[in-house]
Formats: C-alpha cells, structure tokens, sequence
C-alpha cells in the first residue's frame, strides 16, 4: 500500500509541472519510492490513457468528415479535393502513429466507427449544407480501409 503524504514533490505539481515531472522520474529512477507523488502520478497516467482514446477519436472524425466531403460534396469537389485529400493522409498518419505506438487501441478503434462516424455525419452536414439524406446511414470505410492509404471513397457510393 502506498501511504502519500503532501511531500515537496506534491506541492511542486501545482507550480511547475515540467519540473514536478523531472523530479519524480528521477525519484523513481534512483528508487525513493516514499518521496513520489503517487496521487498525481497515478491521475497523470490515468489521464495519458484518456488522452489517447480522445486522439483517436478526434482523428477518426476528422477522416470520416473529409470522406464525406470527397464523396457528396461536388459544389466544392474541385476546388478542394487535393485538400481534403492531403488531410485525409494527415489523419491517416496521425492515427497510425498512435496505433503503433498503442497497439491494443485497434480493437477500441474498431468500436469507436460507428459513433465517429455518426459526428462527422453531424458536422458535414452543417458545413456543406447538403440534405442530410445525402449521406449514408452507415459509416462509408471499415477499419481496413480507414487505415489503406489508398482507399477513398470517391467510386464507392
């Protein structure tokens, strides 16, 4: 059991995180365990896994909207399409990047489509003004072709 007492460790979290950070990696780092600031320690790393799912949230909502631009938006299709396109590579990056980093995300992308999906449906359709009917029900790529660089959904309506 880790007793925590409000060490200089604690205190320092509220004035300088950079430091507060230096400070515990180096107590753990030479073993003064009862010197950690184990509270706010433990809520940081609580938070980094958050954090990660939040990411990977945003990113696939950002791919799911830009798909929808791509494939229904044909006001502004060519005009902007190199644009969309270059940040549909963007997202795809970024979330592969997490991916690698996180491996046991994928299966937490794979239930997150739906929902992502469902919000870029939202926010398109506010952006483009097109009908809401226009866009699929469904969510247009499964988690392979969300990842394949070189799947758009242009042919696939």
């Amino acid at each position: 059991m880790i007793h925590q007492t409000t060490s200089p460790t604690h205190q320092l979290y509220d004035k300088d995180y950079q430091l507060w950070l230096e400070k515990t990696l180096e107590q753990l780092r030479n073993g003064q365990y009862s010197e950690v600031d184990w509270t706010n320690l433990l809520e940081e790393i609580e938070g980094m896994t958050r954090r990660d799912k939040r990411s990977l949230k945003s990113l696939l909502t950002r791919l799911f909207e830009h798909f929808l631009k791509i494939a229904y938006w044909e006001f502004e299709k060519n005009y902007n399409q190199a644009g969309w396109e270059g940040e549909i590579q963007n997202f795809r990056v970024q979330i592969r990047r997490l991916l690698q980093d996180s491996p046991s995300l994928k299966p937490f992308l794979e239930t997150i489509v739906e929902e992502c999906y469902q919000d870029a449906v939202k926010i398109t359709y506010k952006k483009t003004r097109l009908p809401s009917e226009t866009f699929p029900v469904s969510p247009l790529a499964n988690v392979e072709q969300i990842l394949d660089e070189n799947w758009l959904p242009i042919d696939n309506k």
